[in-house]
């Protein structure tokens, strides 16, 4: 048997896999977010705590022994820990804001295009850079009490084997040189991080490993850390042929399209590049704040349930009567496929006639919209596989086929986990056979009329957009360094 650890934004799970590929158990447990203020930081001790319970339930219940376990999870942020991986802070979550006047600065000078033009990561408020330059001006003695600046699955990792250690793929944010596979330390004097170096982690390449110490699974297991979420979800679902994308409909709307062609010149600095444990194959990754989270939220604000969105979806047209939705709800802006620190989300077209199916619809088309922006600005070319929570919803899935006009590759179950144990066994050299493990459970297929209404839908979201973002600039006194790409 086979585990999968995948520490979630807001949910931590883990997965046993047997030999096959099939998944053979699950576990879940929730993880708060504490959201105020534009801040938003996540419970050390609370997160680990879940992935102990988890691991120990599920692996109570096993007839066999685990062969090795995988580790993957959330990315970005910045979760400092003192030696023995201990916090010293709350974890400041990808999600958080506080440092978006730092980035605004940095877009307004060459900052932020030429860490773009050195490490192929655009930043954006709640990425490492800026948060760590943050702390450095309003809480060195945090910086100082640390011993690391660690990615959640690296304290996680630390925690249960006691190595101190980070992978290519978390590091790509925005410290790596994707050519050298290096911290680029020009980058971190850019940043005025150069006297704060010693907070990153080791980069293990490839991915550091090490025995489990208990609790929760058994000690002396096996276990290898990273990539982190996007591309394991990436290796869980084989997309691993240049050209060949991922969505994950997820409390992020991610996008990557597996590459083996590193520009870092050409186009707006935006999304990433994100090393992988294939040297000469990135991820071109544009990883958009809000998916599901926007859905929730008109879900909580109209009063309708999860299990009503499809029977809504299926009795509301498409174009939800006029009703448009751009679906920028972050606290910290959009970060993919461009840097908006200030942008917000915006409702047109509601009247007193608007139905909770109209703004249910218009939200999901504008997710799905905002899902196109990002897969065509990544590259895609080839085949699209899908995976997260928003698979779960049939009329959803059927939308972003229609709106994407393209064939959809479903992959089910738990997806991250699935790519960190391929990942692991990569390190371990143990042979899966991973077209079975990565096989669809379905196929998606656009209809062809609804594809070509969106069609023309997609290009008055990409105008609304563009207004959208010179007001957003506009409010941040006119300095943004990203420029106006989005048409």
């Amino acid at each position: 048997m086979y585990v999968g650890i995948d520490v979630g934004t807001s949910m931590v799970k883990a997965a046993v896999f047997d030999a096959s590929g099939r998944q053979v158990a699950v576990e879940s447990r929730p993880v708060a977010l504490d959201i105020r203020d534009g801040f938003v930081e996540q419970d050390m001790d609370e997160v680990y705590a879940a992935v102990v319970e988890v691991l120990a339930t599920l692996t109570s219940g096993l007839t066999g022994p685990v062969e090795f376990a995988g580790l993957t999870g959330q990315g970005d942020g910045v979760w400092l820990v003192d030696a023995q991986g201990r916090a010293v802070r709350p974890a400041i979550s990808w999600m958080d804001g506080r440092a978006h006047e730092l980035l605004d600065a940095w877009m307004a000078s060459d900052v932020f295009r030429s860490v773009f033009r050195r490490t192929g990561s655009a930043m954006f408020p709640g990425c490492p850079g800026p948060v760590l330059a943050w702390l450095d001006r309003h809480e060195p003695k945090a910086l100082d009490a640390a011993a690391t600046a660690l990615y959640c699955k690296d304290m996680v990792f630390q925690r249960l084997t006691g190595v101190r250690a980070t992978d290519v793929s978390d590091a790509s944010m925005p410290f790596l040189d994707p050519r050298t596979r290096a911290y680029d330390d020009e980058t971190l004097e850019r940043l005025g991080l150069g006297h704060r170096r010693g907070l990153l982690a080791p980069v293990a390449d490839p991915v550091a490993v090490g025995e489990t110490r208990g609790p929760g699974l058994p000690p002396g297991t096996r276990i290898a850390d990273g990539p982190y979420d996007l591309p394991a979800c990436a290796l869980g679902a084989g997309v691993t042929r240049p050209g060949d994308g991922l969505l994950i409909i997820g409390t992020c709307l991610a996008s990557l399209v597996a590459t083996d062609v590193l520009d870092l010149e050409g186009g707006e600095p935006a999304g990433l590049h994100i090393s992988t444990d294939r040297r000469g194959q990135w991820l071109r990754a544009m990883p958009a704040m809000v998916g599901t989270a926007a859905l929730d939220w008109v879900l909580r604000t109209t009063g309708v349930r999860h299990q009503e969105v499809d029977a809504l979806l299926e009795a509301t047209p498409a174009g939800a009567n006029g009703v448009r939705v751009l679906p920028y709800f972050a606290p910290s802006g959009e970060r993919a496929p461009f840097v908006e620190p200030r942008l917000r989300a915006e409702l047109t077209g509601v009247s007193l006639e608007t139905t909770r199916g109209d703004l249910v619809r218009a939200t999901c088309e504008g997710v799905a919209f905002a899902a196109r922006h990002c897969l065509e600005a990544a590259g895609l070319t080839g085949d699209l596989a899908v995976c997260g929570g928003g698979t779960r919803s049939p009329a959803w899935l059927r939308l972003f086929a229609d709106v994407l006009g393209r064939p959809l590759r479903v992959v089910e179950g738990e997806v991250g986990a699935r790519g960190a144990v391929l990942a692991a066994a990569g390190r371990f050299g143990v042979d899966l056979d991973v077209a079975a493990w990565t096989r669809p459970t379905a196929v998606v297929e656009p209809d062809s009329g609804r594809a070509e209404l969106y069609s023309r839908g997609y290009a008055a979201h990409l105008a609304r957009l563009g207004e959208a973002r010179g007001r957003a600039r506009a409010g941040a006194g006119g300095g943004g360094g990203a420029g106006g790409g989005a048409m």
